[in-house]
């Protein structure tokens, strides 16, 4: 029964399968850990790009390693969820130091690296170096839940466990390599969130859910929540040389580490807070059209606005959160601030 599971997906795999994926070519520990990274919870079509001019630029762990963070911020930007980024810069500083400048290939080392849990340690480990390890991303689970019939929002940590047994179970002592790219891309392309293509399933045989026809019911949804909608200001303020005033996020949270445009919320008077925070005075502010940016948690109504300044007397001392840019395109920036100057 689950040797056939196994060998059923292996031999879809070798007709269906992707095997053209630019981390498939020339494949090492570096470049399955960095297409892993990208690929937790992003499309494999989004993130072909940017793997590319990533890899382009930072060609081994030694390049990523010695450039600043906003530098590998920059070849991540419009990707989304920085804190992945963050965390691939730093986890090639310390292979560097700790690792002698080679990824490790102890699955407990793996997992020891920032931004690495026990799926990404076992994807890797597996497609690498085809040792046996089991893994459970989102494209794993559905096929699984729906596989064996399993109730429950996989979020939870009593179905993740079970999903994890069932991870165990299947993945065969051969052949992991295959056998992990092949049950990625049949949650991929046919065991898909919606109008799945169960017909042409090699699992369908065994699919408890066809069999109970619950396939769409399977694996449970995340209870519902209201999603909350803020909005803001984002202020666009050039100096009379032109450049641009921006705004360096924290290091955690939204956008942490990217370049953004200051703002303030709807209901703060623009001139005040221009002057009180940098000393500006305003001759006129103007309203963009304002645009929606959603993220998992909440809507983020922004409206781009357009400050006039009086010429600044005196110099305005960058700090570390506000500085004068005079060529934004170098900076790594956050999604919205890319697409209002796109618009423009």
């Amino acid at each position: 029964m689950t040797e056939a599971f196994a060998s059923h997906l292996l031999k879809w795999y070798q007709q269906h399968g992707r095997h053209d994926l630019p981390w498939q070519q020339n494949k090492s520990l570096y470049s399955v850990w960095v297409s892993e990274i990208m690929l937790q919870q992003t499309q494999v079509a989004t993130v072909i790009p940017y793997y590319q001019k990533f890899m382009q630029r930072f060609p081994d762990i030694a390049a990523l390693a010695e450039v600043s963070q906003d530098e590998a911020l920059r070849y991540w930007a419009g990707l989304g969820y920085y804190s992945r980024a963050r965390n691939l810069h730093k986890a090639a500083t310390i292979i560097i130091e700790s690792h002698q400048g080679k990824f490790p290939v102890s699955y407990d080392d793996v997992l020891a690296l920032p931004g690495i849990g026990p799926s990404t340690a076992g994807a890797i480990l597996a497609q690498a170096t085809g040792q046996r390890h089991a893994i459970l991303d989102g494209n794993v689970k559905r096929v699984l839940a729906r596989y064996q019939a399993i109730e429950g929002w996989p979020g939870q940590k009593s179905i993740e466990k079970q999903l994890w047994e069932f991870a165990e179970l299947y993945t065969p002592e051969n052949n992991v390599a295959d056998y992990t790219q092949a049950i990625m891309d049949l949650g991929a392309t046919l065991c898909t969130r919606s109008s799945p293509k169960c017909q042409k399933c090699p699992l369908v045989s065994g699919c408890q859910a066809h069999q109970q026809n619950r396939v769409a019911e399977l694996p449970t949804r995340k209870p519902k929540k209201t999603i909350p909608v803020k909005q803001k200001r984002f202020l666009i303020i050039r100096n009379k040389q032109g450049a641009m005033l921006m705004e360096k996020r924290p290091p955690s949270g939204i956008w942490g580490g990217l370049w953004s445009l200051p703002e303030l919320s709807m209901d703060e008077v623009v001139d005040e807070v221009v002057e009180r925070n940098w000393q500006l005075v305003v001759n006129d502010f103007n309203d963009l059209p304002a645009f929606r940016h959603t993220f998992s948690h909440f809507h983020l109504d922004i409206t781009p606005c357009e400050v006039a300044i009086k010429a600044v007397s005196g110099a305005i001392a960058d700090g570390e959160r506000y500085q004068w840019h005079a060529d934004i395109t170098l900076l790594a920036l956050a999604a919205p601030v890319s697409a209002i100057f796109r618009a423009k």
